[in-house]
């Protein structure tokens, strides 16, 4: 069975973007090693990934070409008149079925990119295997926490931890 990760940062205050959806905080964090902190062996174990249609236009106002386009690309939403593209699929309906189904063919890691309101979604579903989560040292004032909406209460296993000599800390749990 294949395993669904989530792999994502996080100000010290549990918020994965800003107020409106940006990221660029991240870029203010020194990296004086040039470290990717595993991105590069993270992406290479992975397949196929999922977000939410709220993190998908984020990434597409980047302005950039799609950064996943290597990979088979699921989009979850509402929605149910979009149209599939090029490097994506959106799912409106049956999402669980459709994870289970997804779970279960041959394939590597299915990374579970966000947002915070999926991130909940596959967390009280039981559908989320590993967290791979990275603590940036930054306070954000305000922003989109990790888990969007109320989080079941989860038990986590600590798998690994390290720490990165400008102070970012991973921390790998496993939940199940």
């Amino acid at each position: 069975m294949r395993k669904i990760i989530s792999y994502i940062a996080v100000s010290l205050n549990g918020k994965i973007a800003k107020k409106d959806g940006s990221v660029d905080w991240l870029e203010s964090i020194p990296n004086p090693d040039k470290s990717d902190y595993g991105y590069g062996d993270f992406y290479a174990s992975i397949d196929t990934t999922i977000q939410g249609y709220s993190t998908y236009n984020q990434v597409m106002g980047w302005g950039i070409d799609f950064p996943y386009a290597d990979k088979k690309n699921y989009v979850f939403t509402r929605k149910t008149n979009l149209s599939d593209t090029q490097f994506v699929d959106f799912i409106s309906d049956d999402h669980i079925a459709f994870i289970e189904q997804l779970k279960s063919q041959a394939g590597s890691g299915i990374w579970l990119i966000g947002g915070g309101q999926l991130n909940s979604f596959f967390l009280n579903n039981k559908m989320l295997d590993e967290i791979i989560l990275f603590v940036m040292p930054i306070v954000l004032s305000e922003g989109i926490d990790l888990f969007g909406a109320i989080p079941n209460e989860t038990a986590l296993k600590l798998l690994e931890s390290k720490s990165y000599s400008n102070g970012v800390v991973e921390l790998r749990y496993s939940l199940k």
